[in-house]
């Protein structure tokens, strides 16, 4: 075992020191993580309300100076865009196996990011749409490739510090997430969006110059692509690229030059949210059925198809967090505090501040449990985040209904939401992460984090459909079905526990 955890076989430099117990490398990609997650959902903090806001309210304070939109069409482009982030993991992946290496592709996309998130400090709509854009393509190539670096600071599938190493980095995530709204959210909200969105490209920088400076600490494996692409599959991706971007740019100009170009009429965003939902199912469909994979890879790629609709039917209902729970929270919430109007956005701190005080309180009591032969298994963790997940939004029918008269009903609902929101989580994320890097065909490393972000855009693209029908978000009724579809479905993947638990084979 000794012989298992030195540092030459943890692929840190040799002399380097440890970082809580793990390897250097992780406190770069922590710091690094943090700092795109505090730009990320700083940003996310303000993009409904944002997307709402019209002219300037004195008897609110509201600022004004947004773009005007109505409920459901800011719900359908924070879906959409969500959705997107998480589906460019998927070609980040793609470029981290095949084309740069994990390394090179997070410092690529880390400058993306930046760009970014300065687009959207310019005013104007195309700015604001270019923005979310190179976000999106940004957050996708870092955030498939980052969480492999992670993994490959552990070479040794059998080392007992992977799930603590995991649990740490996703801490930083939280970190970022939780200072984000408080300083970013205060600036957006309460002086101008754009001050805070370019505040938020500040941060993204720092993350940036992070990682080029600690960058010496990672396992070399992060330097190449583990599955270059050949002389003629570069010239055949080029080549469909060049005439994917051809079809998608003609479509775009026809409608435009029709002159139904316009987010009402929906000709941006459903073609998107289509994408969102087929492209997952395509891309699990060709790893399943790829004859490189060995008979065991197989069985572990039918087990993870669990996970995967488990965690989507998840997100679907975690992400209406910074949508339909912030419009409620802005406009039905009574939110003084000894006489202090508390910023809507500050709500957005609530999830990752609770990660950052029960992420530890989870680790230990898996660990007692596990000393006692007790711990749930992986897919029992899972169906207790959907029935969490689920019961927070029968909750959430609470304060729906007493606020229908116009009253506003306390913060305090909210509060209890997103805790209930972040019980589930727990149980789902972390674990979620640690599993794909341990049930991922050798063939598709990197690429299998990105497969596994894919729940998350399958999840908001059903609520981006959602709100393009102009389905209301807000209504009892939905809110209800969704919340009844969530214990549903972590009913259905605990009465699969033990094919599941079979299917993963040596994986635990």
């Amino acid at each position: 075992m000794a012989s298992s955890l030195t540092k030459e076989t943890l692929g840190a430099p040799a002399g380097d020191t440890a970082f809580f117990g793990h390897p250097r490398g992780l406190a770069t990609l922590f710091m690094t993580e943090m700092w795109e997650r505090f730009s990320y959902y700083g940003m996310r903090a303000l993009l409904v309300m944002y997307l709402v806001s019209g002219g300037a309210d004195a008897a609110t304070g509201s600022q004004g100076g947004g773009l005007a939109m109505t409920a459901a069409t800011a719900t359908a482009i924070y879906s959409v865009y969500v959705a997107m982030v998480y589906l460019m993991a998927m070609p980040g992946g793609w470029f981290g196996d095949r084309v740069w290496g994990a390394r090179k592709t997070v410092q690529i996309a880390s400058f993306v990011i930046v760009a970014g998130h300065l687009c959207l400090a310019l005013p104007g709509q195309i700015m604001f749409f270019v923005g979310l854009c190179l976000i999106a393509v940004g957050s996708g190539l870092l955030k498939a490739n980052i969480s492999t670096m992670v993994g490959h600071l552990y070479t040794d599938p059998k080392d007992v510090r992977r799930d603590g190493g995991f649990t740490i980095f996703y801490m930083g995530i939280n970190l970022g997430a939780v200072l984000a709204p408080f300083v970013i959210g205060f600036l957006g909200e309460k002086v101008n969006w754009h001050l805070g969105f370019g505040l938020a490209a500040v941060g993204m920088a720092i993350g940036s110059i992070t990682f080029l400076i600690g960058s010496r600490g990672f396992n070399k494996e992060d330097d190449r692509a583990p599955n270059p692409l050949s002389a003629d599959e570069k010239r055949a991706v080029i080549t469909k690229s060049l005439v994917c971007v051809a079809v998608i740019a003609a479509f775009y100009l026809l409608v435009g030059l029709t002159d139904v170009f316009t987010l009402t009429k929906n000709w941006v965003l459903v073609p998107i949210i289509l994408a969102g939902l087929l492209i997952p199912i395509a891309v699990l469909t060709k790893i399943k059925r790829d004859k490189d994979l060995s008979g065991e890879e197989q069985t572990k790629m039918t087990a993870f198809i669990y996970f995967f609709v488990a965690a989507a039917v998840f997100w679907m209902i975690f992400d209406q967090g910074a949508s339909t729970l912030s419009l409620f929270g802005d406009s039905k919430t009574e939110r003084n505090i000894f006489g202090w109007d508390m910023p809507n956005t500050f709500f957005q701190a609530l999830n990752p501040g609770f990660i950052m005080l029960l992420a530890p309180v989870a680790a230990a009591v898996w660990l007692a449990l596990a000393k006692r032969n007790r711990e749930p298994s992986t897919i029992v963790k899972f169906s207790i985040a959907l029935a969490v997940a689920g019961a927070s939004f029968f909750v959430f029918l609470v304060p729906m209904n007493l606020a229908t008269d116009g009253t506003k009903v306390t913060m305090w609902w909210l509060v209890l939401i997103f805790l209930m929101h972040t019980v589930a989580e727990l149980c789902l994320s972390p674990v979620g992460l640690s599993l794909t890097t341990k049930m991922a065909p050798a063939k598709y490393a990197s690429q299998m984090m990105g497969v596994f972000f894919l729940a998350v855009t399958a999840g908001d693209s059903v609520t981006g459909m959602l709100a393009v029908a102009e389905v209301d978000l807000n209504s009892p009724g939905v809110v209800a079905f969704e919340a009844a579809a969530a214990v549903v479905a972590g009913v259905l993947i605990w009465m699969s526990r033990n094919k599941v638990r079979a299917l993963m084979g040596d994986v635990r």
